[in-house]
């Protein structure tokens, strides 16, 4: 009744592929973050911004624009061409 057990290890572009998809599974939660971060910067005195709405608004759309490159990144890494197709269940 003992069956063999697997290899320990996962084969290397196996592993780095399920980082890549937690990596994927993570990064909306990263910008969640990154974007509601201004709402920290208020003045604790008397709660007024000490930063411009330029400054806050700049930070945004720079936060916004890493997203975009690094899910593009995660995205080639994801849909690497070397693997081979799925056959689909037939």
């Amino acid at each position: 009744m003992s069956r063999e057990p697997g290899p320990v290890f996962l084969e290397r572009r196996t592993y780095r592929r399920r980082r890549m998809a937690d990596a994927a599974r993570l990064l909306p939660v990263i910008g969640a973050v990154l974007f509601m971060l201004p709402l920290l910067w208020l003045d604790p005195s008397d709660g007024q911004p000490q930063t411009s709405t330029t400054a806050v608004m700049f930070f945004v759309f720079g936060a916004w624009i890493v997203l975009v490159a690094v899910a593009a990144a995660i995205s080639r890494n994801l849909s690497d061409p070397q693997d081979p197709p799925s056959s689909g269940g037939r």
